[in-house]
């Protein structure tokens, strides 16, 4: 009797204990790494010739989505609308994943051919004024009086960055060209606390004033990553405003840090590949706003 009474006891204590060890006091327990969201990819791509002729200029586009599918702490229909959204802009938000992939296409290959019938009338307009005044060339462009348009490309695709604590961290890459020598490829980035069920904004993981408190990291970044020691240096790499660059509100968020992206064109030559700055946590610790999502990464 005495033995059954001790492992009754025994086993009060380990179960004390369990819930003890649950219970940390860190209140890390409410803050679990694992996030419980899954994807799928949608993969679609498209060449339209003009006129249906392959002898003629063509518009291609290509579209990789990856899409939320399932999630434990946001309704998924939430999360694939900001999807959505951040892909393909607020036009397509009312669609599902797959409608606006295929709304999208449409889209492009209508105002291809929109553009390209406008460029044909201004060419027939440009020879018809030429003829009638046959000694001067009112011609503003090489091609400007012959029917030749330009073929358009467009690379349209999202990743994901980061999809642990809370938060899910994603960029948007668009590359497209209509016609000159260099495409131009642009970055979006966006974070999504899943908890609150919302985006999270820039000023809301930062206390006031942190803007001009960060530009010197973000210069000290941008000196590491291309080797020089000044700023004129940097000027003569192709860089510009850098005594005047802020934060853009572009940026991801990981366990580590926060990342900005500068797109081609904000303070950089067209030319250069579109600057990313990494700011760990631990050198903006007293910038973090208490109790942000930040706040709470950098304390991991």
């Amino acid at each position: 009797m005495v033995r059954k009474n001790g492992k009754s006891v025994y086993a009060l204590v380990l179960l004390a204990s369990l819930l003890l060890i649950s219970c940390d006091n860190s209140g890390r327990s409410m803050f679990k790494a694992r996030n419980s969201v899954a994807f799928d990819t949608i993969r679609v791509g498209a060449r339209n010739h003009l006129d249906g002729d392959t002898a003629n200029p063509f518009c291609d586009i290509r579209i990789e989505f990856i899409y939320p599918v399932s999630s434990q702490k946001t309704s998924v229909d939430t999360l694939q609308q900001f999807f959505v959204r951040s892909m393909f802009g607020t036009s397509y938000d009312t669609l599902r994943p797959a409608a606006a992939v295929e709304a999208y296409k449409k889209s492009y290959i209508d105002n291809y051919t929109y553009d390209a019938s406008t460029y044909r009338e201004s060419a027939s307009d440009i020879r018809e004024l030429n003829a009638m005044i046959p000694d001067i060339d009112i011609s503003d462009s090489e091609h400007a009086a012959e029917d030749i348009f330009y073929s358009y490309f467009e690379n349209l695709s999202d990743s994901i960055v980061y999809n642990q604590y809370g938060i899910l961290s994603f960029q948007v890459k668009q590359s497209n060209n209509k016609g000159g020598a260099t495409s131009y490829t642009s970055f979006r980035n966006y974070v999504f606390n899943l908890s609150r069920g919302s985006q999270v904004a820039e000023n809301e993981i930062f206390n006031a004033g942190y803007d001009t408190a960060l530009q010197g990291l973000i210069v000290a970044s941008l000196l590491e990553q291309n080797n020089v020691k000044t700023v004129a240096e940097l000027e003569d790499l192709g860089f510009f405003g850098i005594q005047e660059i802020v934060p853009n509100k572009n940026f991801l968020l990981n366990r580590d840090g926060i990342i900005y992206t500068y797109n081609k064109g904000e303070y950089s030559a067209y030319q250069l590949d579109a600057p990313e700055v990494f700011i760990p946590y631990k050198a903006i610790r007293s910038l973090l706003r208490e109790n942000s999502i930040a706040s709470k990464l950098a304390d991991l």
